[in-house]
């Protein structure tokens, strides 16, 4: 039997077993047992013994080592089990074991407090799973402590070490005059910055003028490098977190404060050093010249992305008259930009992002899709064309560089997204030619339409993920042959080394910031990865609002669309709020359903009824885990058909009861006129012994009352209204005739 040796991460199941997902990525995952899983936490990483099954069908694997842990602190509900320990429980099933805390290592927390911990020892056959509390965070159930249970579990650094706060403060608030020497000063050029409402780091702004030739271009981008340096405390911290994160009312930034909002940040009004790329393009939007340097410039105006739009529409704003012009030059600059850049095959996908608006409580109180207007895409445009200008520098200078990349889709992944769009009525085929023209075009189709946003999701489901490398293989989803991101380097490092690598041909001093091919494709592979876990964080943080924003809603009716079918059930996309969430198997239907995976549906082997991607369904808020983010949904007619049932199910159980109590009454009238004296006895037991069970009956609802409901106790309070009702009446009905045989026996 053929054994070999691979390294990947692993990823551990609820049961216990686990996979193997191999660096290699022609090799299929392989299966990990139990056993083998002792030790061994979600995302490690490994090196296993790996081999074929008898069959060859599939691969197992003996885990031998584990090269490097994923999680070195944890966070949860810390539950005391006596006066010597407690145990923080491993509810997520990724560790393999309830981590063990000693009172002396609990920092005075309470039982059912919320709780940051470092890993002292990790899982072994000894169970010394052993943990330390670095921060009690509080109450578990505060919305306040949505996004720092999430920051800690993502292992996003979310303080600055005192040695790196300390060498930022040593720049002060202002711009030196001896730091603008020998910059090219831009301070009597109309730059300005176009930013969101809530934007506090402004790392571009940009001017457009009009000449013979076409436009000129200035985009000027925070100068970082002159400040952050390599072999600092300051650059290795930055480094580390990669990117800025950015979560509902938080930002983590990659910089300290004082740099970030402050001395980098292109703020109105103020001198600021840049680096700019200063471009000449002609009116059909080619680029005819182009040149970059360092700069000092003042910011003319803070606009936002809403007042910009304004002022394109032709809606007078006094206090931008100023850059008005500007704008609107800007504007036709990105338009000649955008359609130049679609007509060669750019994709256009219109993705809204969700935005969760919460209060100062941290409780969300509406859940939107944040529409993209054309004042976002004038920002965009001039950013993309600064990007491509400066990764054709790299390639021209032939140096070692990074590149902002992004792969073709696999041809099974464009031949499933063809299925979709033809099940939808698209006339066309997306294969063969340029795919990215022929995928524009067939969305475009359904523009205006309920299945757009399904559409775009499930194409950009087909692409590959966009990523760092130092390989220059182009960017698929743009069309461009090169391209690189240097207009952020506030919130992104890559940007911070493509400045560093910029200056480095044209300024002497930074000749040392150089890098080597090796150095760069190890850069790019862990940014992308600081990228991927900001990005997880996020749509985890996102998923816990929206839970706790529909919480409150449970049983309530909404109308939806199925944005994605699977083997388990069929996801459903809310039409009102950007909230999507499950429908399992169990609850489609009194039927064995079937996963179609070709055309992406669930079929009813009896009925035939079948759920597509696209189908308008109206569905119940069922169930909701504030914890795990997770919405369950049922169909609203199964509801509605199990109340029907609850209702008849009671009307014949009256009726049953009704014919019970009528053929008792006779047994009891034959039995009285045998023994006139019993009857009355008999029928005061029976009263004392009906008011006891009502009295149990109504202290055992009040117990129930304080408990959270879910739909299943709507239900029940549903069925046990209706049977006090029936009760009622039947008290009622059964206290009439005791009346008239009083009547009768005066």
């Amino acid at each position: 039997m053929s054994k070999n040796l691979l390294e990947g991460l692993v990823k551990r199941h609820p049961d216990g077993f686990g996979f193997l997902i191999p660096e290699d990525r022609e090799h299929p995952d392989v299966y990990i047992s139990k056993h083998d899983m002792l030790g061994v936490m979600s995302n490690d990483r490994v090196r296993a013994r790996v081999y074929p099954s008898r069959k060859g069908d599939r691969f197992y694997g003996e885990i031998e080592d584990v090269l490097e842990r994923s999680t070195t602190r944890v966070v949860g509900v810390y539950s005391q089990l006596n006066e010597r320990e407690g145990l923080i429980l491993d509810s997520s099933k990724a560790w393999g074991a309830d981590l063990r805390i000693f009172s002396e290592n609990a920092m005075g927390a309470k039982n059912g407090e919320l709780v940051s911990a470092e890993i002292l020892s990790y899982p072994s056959a000894r169970g010394d799973f052993l943990g330390k509390i670095s921060q009690v965070l509080g109450d578990a159930e505060d919305a306040l402590n949505d996004i720092h249970k999430v920051i800690i579990a993502s292992e996003i650094p979310d303080e600055f070490p005192k040695q790196v706060v300390k060498e930022a403060e040593v720049f002060g608030t202002e711009v030196s005059e001896s730091d603008k020497e020998g910059r090219v000063d831009l301070r009597t050029i109309n730059l300005i910055t176009i930013d969101g409402v809530t934007a506090k780091d402004f790392d571009d702004a940009i001017c457009v003028e009009t000449e013979d030739r076409g436009f000129r271009l200035w985009v000027a981008i925070a100068d970082v490098s002159h400040y952050v340096k390599k072999e600092t405390a300051l650059d290795d911290e930055a480094y580390q977190r990669g990117n800025s994160t950015y979560l509902p009312n938080y930002v983590v930034p990659m910089l300290p404060e004082n740099l970030s909002n402050g001395l980098c940040s292109l703020n109105p009004k103020v001198d600021r050093l840049c680096l700019v790329c200063e471009m000449l393009i002609s009116f059909q939007g080619e680029v005819l010249e182009s040149d970059y340097y360092e700069a000092v410039m003042c910011s003319k105006a803070r606009v936002t992305y809403g007042e910009a739009q304004e002022i394109i529409e032709g809606v007078v704003l006094e206090e931008f008259d100023h850059v008005k012009e500007n704008i609107l030059r800007a504007a036709d600059l990105a338009k000649v930009l955008m359609g130049k850049r679609f007509k060669e095959g750019s994709l256009d996908l219109e993705i809204p992002e969700t935005e969760v608006l919460v209060n100062s409580d941290g409780i969300p109180v509406d859940i939107t899709r944040n529409e993209r207007i054309f004042s976002h895409r004038l920002i965009e445009e001039l950013m993309l064309i600064a990007n491509v200008t400066v990764a054709k520098v790299f390639r021209e200078a032939e140096i070692p560089a990074i590149y902002r990349v992004h792969e073709p889709p696999k041809e099974e992944d464009v031949s499933l997204l063809q299925q979709f769009l033809h099940s939808f009525g698209a006339k066309g085929r997306v294969t063969g030619g340029k795919l990215q023209k022929k995928l524009t075009k067939a969305l475009q189709e359904f523009r205006g339409t309920p299945q757009t946003q399904v559409l775009n999701i499930l194409t950009l489901r087909a692409m590959s993920q966009a990523q760092y490398s130092a390989d220059n293989i182009g960017h698929f989803g743009l069309g461009f042959d090169d391209y690189t991101h240097f207009t952020s380097p506030i919130r992104r490092y890559p940007d911070l080394i493509v400045h560093r690598l910029l200056k480095s041909l044209k300024y002497p001093a930074y000749a040392g910031d150089r890098m080597t091919e090796e150095d760069l494709a190890s850069a790019g592979t862990m940014l992308s990865a600081t990228e991927q876990r900001s990005v997880k964080a996020e749509r985890q943080v996102i998923s816990i609002k929206k839970a706790r924003f529909m919480y409150p809603r449970l049983g309530e009716n909404f109308e939806g669309v199925i944005s994605s079918v699977a083997k388990f059930g069929v996801f459903v996309l809310l039409r009102n709020f950007d909230v999507d969430g499950l429908i399992r198997l169990d609850d489609l239907g009194p039927d064995q359903f079937e996963f179609d995976e070709e055309k992406l549906q669930l079929v009813g082997k009896r009925t035939g009824m079948r759920y597509s991607i696209g189908d308008s369904l109206e569905v119940t808020l069922a169930n909701v885990s504030i914890d795990e983010g997770r919405i369950d949904f049922v169909l609203k007619d199964r509801i509605e058909r199990q109340e029907r049932e609850i209702d008849r199910d009671i009307s014949l159980g009256d009726k049953r009861l009704r014919v019970k109590k009528k053929k008792s009454r006779e047994h009891s009238l034959a039995r009285r006129m045998k023994k006139r004296g019993s009857g009355k006895k008999n029928e005061g037991n029976s009263n004392k012994k009906s008011k006891s069970k009502n009295s149990n009956s109504t202290s055992s609802k009040k117990k129930s009352s304080g408990k959270k409901k879910s739909l299943v106790d709507i239900l029940d309070e549903r069925v046990s209204r209706s049977s006090k009702k029936s009760k009622t009446s039947r008290k009622g009905k059964k206290a009439a005739p005791s009346k008239k045989r009083k009547k009768k026996k005066k």
